[in-house]
């Protein structure tokens, strides 16, 4: 992923998540460290995409995000449960 992403951020999904215990720094890192799509769905018109990545300290996210022109707008981020994180360390060769 490109370095100059920028991200729609509001009190909205930076309190939705952060009920997740993930701070918008934790998705940024994900992203930043090569997410990998999970779905593709388009719902009520609006595409939205779930991808799993990994932070620095391997911590394993999922995600729900769509675009908002240019921005990233996350919708959720939650820990992966721990089958789909094993089965995304092993994928990753980890």
């Amino acid at each position: 992923m490109e370095q100059d992403l920028a991200f729609d951020w509001d009190g909205a999904n930076i309190e939705h998540i952060g009920r997740h215990g993930v701070a918008p720094g934790d998705v940024v890192e994900v992203l930043s460290n090569g997410a990998t799509d999970l779905r593709y769905e388009v719902l009520k018109g609006e595409e939205r995409w779930t991808s799993i990545g990994h932070t620095g300290q391997l911590r394993i996210l999922i995600k729900v995000w769509k675009m908002r022109g240019e921005l990233i707008r996350v919708v959720t981020a939650f820990d992966a449960g721990k089958v789909m994180a094993s089965e995304y360390l092993r994928q990753q060769g980890c």
